[in-house]
């Protein structure tokens, strides 16, 4: 939420069972231009680093209050001071990835809508992402939205955080998309607690989590699935294609692939957008199944070494 807040403050705006495609004639045209996927995987700079839904007020005070939760994964409930706005989170991490999840009207703007969502994506060597910005200019993105990124850890002292890019907009319906590159003053930073580096340059997502998760059953995040408008979706595909990511048009929408997690889009009308479905890879196989029912979700765990969580509308 806080990077696009943050980047549409200073762009002047207010700030994933496949749905029919609307328009499909005109959206298949239209999504024509772009690249069907990377020329190969070592062009590849950005992987999914996490991403964040709004959901219902319910919804999100169960998961806020869930006992399971905190047992299944490394989860918090987290108040995060970043640049200048302040905002509360449910978080569940992974070894690499994680998801925010947030409750309508939790947001300022246009973002504390029920269905506002958003996936950030981050390279693992630094540099990285400056290759990402030339790449959005060479994709006809002229003045990339470039920024830096700060937090305050509650004690008034701002320490670099990370670096970022957006693509400019004038007019969105419910998501959005940004790009960050974690700075070495952050990792230095005692105050992170985050990990020593494995290779030269070091920016990744393992080394910026912590190793919670060794202690629960969930891991990574491995399908995130949203529905978007064909808006939307089309505004944000030149910061995939930049990043060297792995993309594919399917029927219904789009397929966005970084090796390990697949974030999926469908697209919908303005009035059925949201976070819809998050599959886990587990920490080991379990010979069961668990339901567990959060508010207007059903979580349900195993049998096998995955764990899929889907999102009702109310």
């Amino acid at each position: 939420m806080f990077i696009r807040r943050v980047l549409r403050a200073t762009v002047g705006l207010a700030v994933v069972a496949s749905v029919a495609f609307a328009g499909s004639a005109q959206a298949g045209a239209q999504t024509a231009r772009h690249t069907e996927s990377r020329a190969s995987a070592d062009d590849q700079l950005l992987f999914y680093n996490h991403s964040y839904g709004v959901l219902d007020r319910e919804t999100a005070d169960a998961v806020e209050n869930s006992q399971f939760l905190r047992e299944f994964g490394a989860f918090e409930v987290r108040t995060t001071t970043g640049g200048d706005l302040t905002w509360k989170g449910r978080y569940l991490y992974g070894s690499q990835t994680y998801v925010e999840l947030f409750g309508a009207g939790d947001l300022p703007g246009q973002d504390a809508n029920f269905g506002s969502s958003a996936v950030a994506y981050s390279p693992e060597h630094e540099g990285d992402l400056a290759k990402v910005t030339e790449g959005l200019k060479e994709r006809g993105v002229e003045k990339p939205d470039e920024f830096l990124q700060t937090r305050d850890f509650g004690d008034g002292v701002r320490v670099p955080w990370f670096n970022g890019v957006q693509i400019p907009i004038t007019a969105y319906d419910a998501f959005g998309s940004w790009a960050m590159e974690y700075r070495p003053e952050y990792f230095a930073d005692p105050r992170s607690k985050t990990g020593p580096a494995s290779y030269p340059g070091d920016v990744s997502r393992q080394r910026y989590l912590p190793d919670t998760y060794k202690d629960h059953l969930m891991r990574d995040l491995t399908r995130v699935r949203f529905a978007v408008t064909e808006r939307d979706l089309e505004q944000q595909l030149p910061l995939y294609e930049a990043g060297g990511l792995d993309i594919r048009h399917v029927k219904g929408g789009v397929l966005v692939k970084d090796g390990l997690t697949t974030v999926q889009f469908d697209v919908v009308p303005a009035d059925k957008v949201g976070l819809k479905q998050i599959t886990m890879a587990l920490n080991k196989s379990v010979d069961y199944r668990h339901t567990e029912r959060i508010g207007n979700s059903t979580l349900v765990v195993g049998p096998g070494a995955r764990a899929v969580w889907t999102f009702d509308k109310p």
